[in-house]
């Protein structure tokens, strides 16, 4: 097993609070201050991350220049409309969106559902956290909080953001494992995919499958993504003969939420995979293969050999959509 990560004695990281507010500013962030001002909006403060000392800008910005990154799930009518009732309740807006600059306004990755709220609110101005490298917005997406992503949300959301990359000239030619933090899982690329052709997919039930057999290509991005398409047609290819199968178990009377987990395990190769040895894991399968021989498994699989019996032992929530 890997050593215990040490963890840093109590304030030994980052600034003082009296530094955080000491120092001048960069010329690019004074330059990006200018910037705010020009586009109608006003600087408030100027100061330092008090645990990186990255300089950053508390800024209000007109609410129509700014908007949620282009890659982001699609945001919850109920989460909106939830703020939307509790903003005006607390008559304030306590929680500044963080935002980067980006062609000629402004994006903001983390505050789309306050973004949104606000705009129904008929509000004038949003507060926000000036970020001056505009990369950060993707690693920020990683970080967010705001509302718990489900597995096709995630999905989605990392695979826009590879489109964007690879659709830049000056990132498209960068190796997908570049952002395996933004990613987080080599697997949410490969759904996000399959979510892109069929919003029905339920990358749930292969999740487990995927992410002991998929890696962070070091192919350029624009590259990696054409790989990952051909991986992602066999994958419907498979859940369309696995949809097959659970309307046979369906018709002989079997009902039940964990059909399609119970038939991907019981047509899953790796299931019996061990590591070698003791706190190892078990050595990374090859996805193509492993899809072929499970997509074959699905074509043999006999349902009138299921009894009822055999889904007694299936148990806990049905595997995130």
């Amino acid at each position: 097993m890997p050593p215990r990560k040490k963890r840093p004695a109590p304030r030994t990281v980052g600034l003082e609070p009296t530094e955080v507010a000491r120092g001048s500013p960069p010329r690019d962030v004074e330059a990006l201050a200018r910037q705010v001002e020009d586009d109608g909006g006003a600087v408030l403060a100027r100061y330092r991350d008090p645990f990186g000392g990255a300089w950053l800008l508390l800024v209000s910005l007109p609410l129509e220049r700014i908007e949620p990154t282009p890659y982001q799930r699609e945001p919850s009518p109920t989460h909106v409309a939830r703020l939307a009732g509790v903003i005006p309740k607390v008559g304030r807006f306590l929680d500044p969106v963080v935002a980067v600059r980006h062609a000629g306004g402004y994006w903001t990755p983390n505050g789309m559902h306050r973004l949104l709220a606000l705009r129904e609110l008929g509000a004038r101005a949003i507060t926000a956290l000036l970020v001056p490298e505009a990369e950060i917005a993707h690693r920020i997406l990683a970080l967010n909080t705001e509302k718990a992503h489900n597995v096709k949300d995630r999905s989605l959301e990392v695979v826009r953001i590879a489109r964007g990359l690879a659709a830049d000239p000056a990132t498209a030619r960068r190796p997908e494992s570049d952002w395996a933090f933004e990613f987080e899982e080599p697997a949410y690329l490969t759904l996000g995919l399959c979510y892109e052709r069929n919003g029905r997919f339920s990358g749930g039930a292969y999740l487990p499958v995927v992410r002991r057999c998929d890696a962070f290509s070091p192919a350029a991005i624009a590259e990696s993504l054409e790989a990952r398409a051909e991986h992602a047609a066999r994958l419907l290819e498979l859940d369309a003969a696995v949809v097959e199968v659970v309307g046979k178990l369906k018709a002989a009377g079997l009902q039940s939420p964990y059909l399609k987990p119970f038939v991907v395990a019981r047509i899953n190769p790796l299931r019996f995979a061990r590591a070698g040895r003791p706190g190892q894991k078990a050595p990374r399968a090859d996805l193509e293969a492993t899809l072929v021989r499970m997509l074959a498994a699905a074509r043999k699989f006999d349902a009138a050999k299921v009894r009822p019996q055999d889904l007694a032992g299936l148990g806990g929530p049905p595997p995130e959509e």
